[in-house]
């Protein structure tokens, strides 16, 4: 036994440190064959830099290359291509900078409307720093906002003094804290709803490296994309827009102010920054939209030839870098540069292609990889390879497998189409009866109640509504139901987002701000919202967002000061203009029309008239100035202190419908969002009104793919796709029109065209069934997909030889 041990023991052991070593080496190795790219050096410089390193690295380690965000959102583009999904965030922050800086420009102008006494019109800082905690609350995409003005360019009524007092530096800043282990939450969760606030123009006057106006703070790059602002030409020419407004007494007014550049201006009126950590603040890589904020200069003199329009701040609202998805996939059509991590995707080029994915941020495998013209997918893979598995397998798999088979035997289209058969044409006309009287096809609101949709009789029917035919049509015509608006939430988020930051606002202002405080020294507490902040407000949705036709803010009854109601509502009449109308609803006090009888007013207001469990509660950390001249921060009097106010889940979606009567004659999705202030006794909160945005419903993309039975989509299973041998896969940017989806290869099957696409065109694909119904040349009938075989037509050859030898035998 002993000579059986001391012979075994070495080759046991031997054994056993040979799969030790295996296993080790296929966990080690497992990404260690993977060559390192551009990808891996930007990770690199992103985790070098720490809070706590941050303050001793230079300069050019606190940035990142521009190209490392790509496809950034442009102004320009927006109303002419659709924005990309992993792009709605950028889109949001883009949207909130350019809102901001509509704002502040007409509010700061807007005191020349009211005669010229001794006094100022312009918001205090509670407005400021609130107003930048808003921007942050209503949306968990966006880190942190804040205004920065020029050295002695914010005319504060914070504090008593002489006439046009300036501060020094003012900067409020909000930014989103983690309050994992805050004492105030004692469940220890973060609930991402604290905010910490502090005036970064508060500083020591000589201090250098704090002042965000010098050269010497190293992150504001953000302030001198902007400013200080150097013209070639006379600073007058910058840009206005004219907004006619119509008070609740029937005065009219046409107020023109000057504001950030227009669309058609070069440079637009968005520039972004490159990603930078945040040192000392947030502590985060950060990635920022900014805008310019234009003001008169010099105010007040009385002498308008001596006054000139000039950029005195800057918004800036940005977000966490890590959450932006990143574009792996080489460059090309469709995909431009530049772009840091273009070709870093592992797709096999020969035949494969990449195909971005949306959701993934900073971080590999966010794509897939489908076949390219002339390959189909093995039998054992159903889908496109994901980014994500290629990325984690190791080195023999990826060698052996995420390919595609080449098919060998590709078909030309026919040149010549012919009419359909007659057999073939019932047989389609079985699948979809509703088409049979198509020539007579009309659309009946009681159809949408059924379990399918004619959704061609739908969409003429909403296209031959306009400002002259809805005056033919009854009032439940011009609504329609629901299931038709389905996908409006998701497509039309960043919008519903605009409303529910506004109504975040004023409910923070309502509950925080007491016009009554009383402060020690030289503070004056704010001054109750005004009906210029209001008109502000309201006209900043649309300038800030093109795809608002009209909002409005609509007060309860005697919930606004010195009025019994008060309803500002602004609107466009066209895309891409400077003009824009303004009025005051409550100057319609018909028992009818009055907008307190609105639906979407009615069932917010009794929603939310006692219990106010479900609001979203925040908290904030606001640090103040010590003084008009600001040496050093001090707390908020009330610190901390909070606020609540609604979220997205808690408005309203209206049915689509034809604004008949409005100033806007369009097909409408209305979203209301409720906003809250204190009870009379201050006690508790209450109703207090709504904001509502209204997009258009030709904005919105349809999905006639399948879905779940409780999916509440009236068009739902309407695509025209082969059931057998392909699956709908929906599209996006096509509007409210039939087509918006393709029609993918299922496993087993293969496109047998030769084609630069491996799939039917949903739109073609609509055509054609268009043409087989009307009873014309059509090629409907060989929209499908093949089934796959064999890879070429040597294995055909094969197979047919061996059957033919098989039948010989047996006979």
């Amino acid at each position: 036994m002993g000579v059986l041990t001391t012979v075994l023991g070495p080759f046991v052991i031997s054994v056993a440190l040979y799969f030790v070593l295996e296993h080790v080496g296929s966990v080690n190795g497992q990404f260690g064959w993977q060559t390192r790219d551009s990808f891996d050096e930007i990770k690199m410089k992103y985790d070098a830099v720490s809070p706590s390193n941050c303050e001793i690295k230079q300069r050019a380690d606190l940035f990142l290359p521009p190209d490392t965000v790509t496809h950034k959102p442009d102004v320009k583009d927006i109303n002419i291509n659709p924005v990309f999904p992993n792009r709605t965030g950028l889109l949001h922050i883009h949207n909130m900078a350019l809102n901001r800086a509509f704002f502040w420009s007409y509010v700061l102008q807007s005191r020349f409307i009211r005669p010229a006494i001794n006094d100022t019109y312009d918001p205090g800082m509670m407005y400021y720093f609130l107003s930048t905690v808003a921007d942050v609350a209503s949306n968990r995409w966006v880190n942190a906002s804040g205004v920065y003005f020029s050295p002695n360019s914010s005319f504060s009524p914070s504090y008593r003094g002489f006439f046009n007092k300036t501060f020094p530096l003012f900067a409020p800043r909000s930014f989103r804290a983690d309050d994992f282990n805050d004492p105030i939450h004692l469940e220890r969760i973060s609930t991402l709803n604290t905010f910490i606030v502090r005036d970064l123009g508060s500083i020591n006057s000589k201090s250098q490296t704090q002042n965000y106006t010098s050269e010497y703070y190293r992150i504001n790059e953000y302030f001198t994309a902007w400013l200080p602002d150097k013209v070639n030409q006379r600073h007058d020419t910058k840009p206005t827009y004219h907004i006619e407004i119509r008070y609740s007494n029937n005065t009219n007014e046409t107020f023109t102010f000057h504001g950030p550049p227009g669309a058609d201006e070069t440079p637009g009126p968005i520039k972004w920054t490159r990603p930078y950590f945040d040192c000392g603040r947030s502590n985060k890589w950060i990635v920022g939209a900014t805008a310019p904020i234009a003001d008169i200069y010099p105010r007040h003199t009385g002498f308008r030839h001596i006054e000139y329009p000039t950029y005195m701040a800057v918004s800036v609202v940005e977000m966490d870098f890590e959450r932006i998805d990143i574009n792996q996939c080489p460059l090309g059509d469709g995909n431009p540069g530049p772009n840091q991590y273009a070709g870093t995707a592992w797709c096999k080029d020969q035949t494969t292609e990449c195909d971005p994915l949306d959701g993934y941020g900073f971080r590999r495998g966010g794509y897939q990889c489908r076949c390219k013209p002339g390959y189909r997918l093995p039998y054992v893979d159903r889908r496109p390879y994901l980014g994500e598995i290629l990325e984690r397998s190791q080195e023999q798999a990826y060698r052996r497998y995420f390919d595609c088979e080449k098919i060998g035997w590709i078909q030309k289209m026919p040149v010549q189409w012919e009419k359909a058969p007659a057999d073939i044409r019932e047989k389609y006309l079985e699948l979809y009866p509703i088409y049979r009287n198509f020539s007579n096809m009309t659309f009946d609101h009681s159809v949408t109640k059924d379990k399918q949709v004619n959704a061609d009789a739908l969409i003429r029917f909403i296209n031959s509504v306009n400002n002259n035919t809805c005056l033919l049509l009854k009032k439940h015509q011009l609504v329609l139901n629901g299931d038709i608006g389905y996908g409006a939430q998701q497509q039309f988020d960043n919008e519903a987002l605009q409303a529910v930051r506004l109504s975040n606002f004023i409910s923070s202002y309502l509950q925080i701000v007491d016009p009554d405080e009383v402060f020690p020294g030289k503070r004056v507490p704010d001054k109750p919202l005004s009906e210029d902040q209001m008109l502000g407000e309201t006209i900043s949705l649309l300038l800030g967002d093109t795809r608002i036709w009209s909002a409005g803010i609509y007060w309860d009854r005697n919930k606004f000061t010195n009025r019994s109601l008060f309803a500002p509502y602004a609107y466009k009449t066209q895309l891409n203009t400077r003009n824009f109308k303004m009025e005051d609803l409550a100057r319609i006090n018909e028992t009818d029309k009055v907008y307190l009888n609105k639906e979407y007013f009615k069932f917010l207001k009794n929603r939310w008239a006692t219990n106010f469990d479900e609001l979203e509660k925040y908290y904030l950390k606001i640090h103040l100035r010590n003084n008009e001249t600001g040496s050093f921060l001090r707390k908020f009097e009330q610190y901390p202190t909070s606020y609540s106010a609604a979220n997205t889940h808690h408005g309203y979606w209206t049915d689509p419908y034809f604004d008949c009567e409005g100033p806007v004659k369009k097909w409408f999705i209305t979203y209301a969002s409720p906003f809250f202030g204190p009870d009379s006794l201050r006690a508790g909160i209450e109703f207090k009104g709504v904001v509502a945005v209204s997009m258009e419903l030709l904005n919105l993309d349809i999905n006639q793919c399948p879905s779940d039975y409780f999916i509440p989509n009236a068009f739902k299973g309407t695509h025209k796709c082969d059931s057998t041998s392909s699956y709908c896969v929906p599209i996006l940017g096509r509007g409210f029109d039939t087509g918006g989806y393709k029609c993918e290869c299922k496993q087993g099957y293969e496109y047998p065209f030769e084609d630069p696409i491996t799939y039917y065109d949903g739109q073609l694909v609509e055509a054609e069934f268009s043409n087989l119904v009307r009873d014309v040349e059509t090629r409907f009938d060989m929209f499908k997909c093949r089934l796959a075989t064999a890879s070429s037509h040597t294995s055909f050859w094969l197979l047919t030889f061996l059957g033919v030898l098989a039948l010989r035998m047996l006979t």
